[in-house]
């Protein structure tokens, strides 16, 4: 019992931090990843040293894996096909066009200004490429922004993540190898994108034909079996083939989104809440984990990597994929400054740092480093400051429809005054 009891604290503690980070980004109306972070760090070890996440040696990469699943599954839950529709050209270059983009223009940055070997910078390109669901998705009904901008958005972030994540292990092994040839870099990636989707979608169909069964199965043990499933089909893709359990886990909730379950909301709301626990923890415990020292070593070239990135490549990427699409230039402005890193590029950066230091290569905790520093400086800059960019741009719902009441009320009062006149100008008659 006693030697068990530091790793109970540790995981108490840590979801006390995370649930009141929760809570008071949620108070102060902040997005919630700013406090993950602050509270992580100064509990970890570069702070009052409190928790230490090494305790649960392998066991974080299960911790990271699964968490991550929930996280994706709850992502492909909320989204709404048919909503997708009306940008699906859009979300389609950006998670393929756009991903090259991206690839190309943070591997250069980070080669040029940070200064990494080639095969590291592409490897920290691979890692940034994804945006993030549990980060976007917040953060878009807190400041409540134009439903044709929030859908791309959400759609890039639950869709990219899988690839991104798959993208960036075939680099890690590219690394790992030394020299691997693109073609069969290709069929890893068409491989794992098929075994994930096969696995999903006979999942997700099979799923919402057994949680239908009211006879035998009451709501609480519909999501508990709707828990299982996702982690048991995510386990099974990952035994086939690395990776691509991300990818069973987004179109089971895709799957599952459109089967118009009767119990969607309870499913719904369960799992919402099981992701913010997922993201509380994990970001918690890999901000804990981050030495501060080794994010100042990587000097000013890194801080100029990362606007690089928020400030060239994204608009790039942005203006490309949606040219043509029937963006204004307003959407197309917010579009390129809303893109904050999430918990797949924290959790992925985390594991590849310990692969790479035992391969005897190094660069991981450089790696490792400055994709924190990208995580904290798009979730800083472009996360506090989303609401005044959507106000600015007049794309926020929440001012346009004062402007309508106050419009409407003018009308109203300018209607009233027409028949006061016509009144007055009658008793005079």
């Amino acid at each position: 019992m006693e030697e068990s009891l530091p790793i109970t604290i540790l995981i108490s503690a840590t979801v006390v931090a995370g649930i009141a980070a929760q809570v008071l980004a949620g108070y102060f109306h902040i997005p919630s990843i700013v406090l993950l972070l602050l509270f992580g760090i100064l509990l970890g070890r570069d702070g009052f040293d409190f928790l230490n996440p090494s305790l649960l040696g392998i066991g974080l990469e299960v911790v990271v894996s699964l968490s991550v699943a929930l996280i994706l599954f709850e992502g492909g839950l909320n989204l709404q096909l048919g909503e997708l529709k009306e940008v699906s050209s859009s979300l389609r270059n950006l998670v393929t066009l756009g991903v090259l983009i991206t690839l190309t223009g943070a591997g250069m940055a980070a080669h040029w200004l940070s200064e990494f070997p080639w095969s590291i910078a592409f490897l920290y390109a691979s890692l940034v490429v994804v945006t993030g669901p549990t980060v976007i998705n917040p953060l878009l009904k807190q400041i409540g922004v134009e439903k044709k901008v929030s859908t791309l958005l959400e759609g890039e972030g639950v869709f990219i993540d899988p690839i991104g994540a798959i993208l960036a292990v075939i680099v890690l092994h590219f690394v790992l190898s030394g020299n691997v040839e693109p073609l069969i870099l290709i069929k890893g990636l068409v491989l794992r994108l098929g075994i994930g989707v096969v696995i999903g979608i006979a999942g997700g169909w099979l799923l919402s034909q057994i949680i239908q069964q009211d006879q035998f199965l009451s709501q609480e043990l519909k999501n508990l079996v709707v828990l299982a499933s996702v982690w048991g089909l995510f386990s099974l893709a990952q035994v086939l083939r690395s990776e691509s359990g991300l990818v069973v886990a987004v179109v089971m909730g895709i799957v599952l989104r459109a089967s118009n379950l009767p119990s969607e909301s309870l499913l719904r709301k369960f799992n919402e809440q099981l992701s913010i626990l997922a993201n509380s923890v994990l970001f918690i415990l890999l901000a804990a984990d981050l030495s501060i020292a080794s994010v100042f070593a990587l000097g000013w070239g890194s801080v100029l990597t990362v606007l690089v990135l928020m400030l060239i490549v994204r608009p790039i990427n942005i203006l490309i994929s949606t040219w043509n699409q029937g963006f204004n230039w307003q959407q197309q402005l917010f579009l390129s400054w809303v893109a904050p890193r999430g918990i797949v590029a924290a959790s992925l950066a985390s594991l590849f740092a310990v692969s790479l230091t035992k391969q005897g290569i190094n660069g991981g905790d450089s790696i490792k480093a400055l994709v924190f520093l990208t995580i904290m400086m798009t979730v800083f800059f472009q996360g506090l400051t989303a609401g005044w960019v959507a106000s600015l741009l007049d794309l926020r719902l929440v001012d346009q429809i004062e402007q309508d009441c106050l419009q409407a009320t003018n009308d109203d009062v300018n209607t009233q005054k027409d028949v006061d006149k016509n009144s007055f100008s009658s008793e005079l008659i």
